[in-house]
């Protein structure tokens, strides 16, 4: 058995017609730019694809969907099932605008109905991008490697100064205190990070506190977008 082939419909081999490869990232990038252009105050919300609707975290990502929703923001999802669907399920109820930035993957991922916008990645990279770019504030439900990719993305983003800061806000704290705790005792402890860098991070319960960072730093935003006024002399 030639294992290499047998996983050539699976997993793409990089090293190979790269020419062409590099035409299809390029539309990707220009058919994301194009499709959210306009987009603006928009909260992406990561997690699970493995949470069902009878899932507590599923109910309480629709939730606060509904709640961020009802105050102007946009939503952003992975596009896919589970804590995905709830966060487009929450912002389509209230009819604000609900994006789902599909990836294609071999098992698990297939798009939820609730998206006004829907667009289709072939590369993780091009769909960060899209993420970062349009999104206001991060939330991230409880998930696995996927949603702590995308933490530790725009995490690092923030802590290098590539970006700047946005609300990173991890809901649910018997899920996520563990993570936290190991970052204070061990990460912080051998000084592979600073102890501020944790301010970078909110965690909590509470819908109605997420509500409230994202109304706070959207005024911050507001507040950046207004030309600045010349001093009358």
């Amino acid at each position: 058995m030639n294992c290499k082939n047998s996983h050539r419909n699976k997993i793409e081999d990089i090293q190979e017609a790269q020419s062409w490869r590099i035409f299809r990232i390029i539309s990707e990038f220009t058919e994301g730019f194009d499709n959210l252009s306009g987009l603006c105050d928009a909260v992406s919300i990561f997690g699970s694809a493995r949470l069902a609707p009878d899932h507590a975290y599923y109910q309480k990502t629709v939730e606060l969907a509904e709640l961020l929703a009802k105050n102007n923001f946009a939503i952003i999802s992975g596009g896919g099932p589970g804590i995905m669907e709830a966060a487009n399920k929450g912002a389509y109820i209230q009819k604000q605008l609900s994006i789902g930035l599909n990836i294609s993957l071999p098992k698990e991922q297939s798009p939820n109905p609730y998206q006004d916008i829907s667009l289709d990645f072939r590369y993780f990279f091009v769909r960060k991008v899209m993420f970062v770019k349009y999104s206001i504030g991060y939330v991230c439900m409880p998930g696995g490697f996927g949603t702590l990719d995308e933490f530790f993305e725009a995490l690092t983003l923030m802590q290098t100064d590539k970006i700047y800061p946005i609300p990173l806000i991890l809901f649910g704290t018997e899920f996520w205190q563990g993570l936290i705790d190991w970052m204070k005792t061990t990460l912080v402890e051998y000084k592979t990070i600073s102890k501020q860098d944790l301010d970078l991070i909110t965690i909590t319960d509470d819908p109605d506190e997420v509500l409230q960072i994202m109304l706070r730093h959207r005024e911050w935003k507001n507040q950046q977008r207004q030309p600045k006024r010349d001093d009358k002399k």
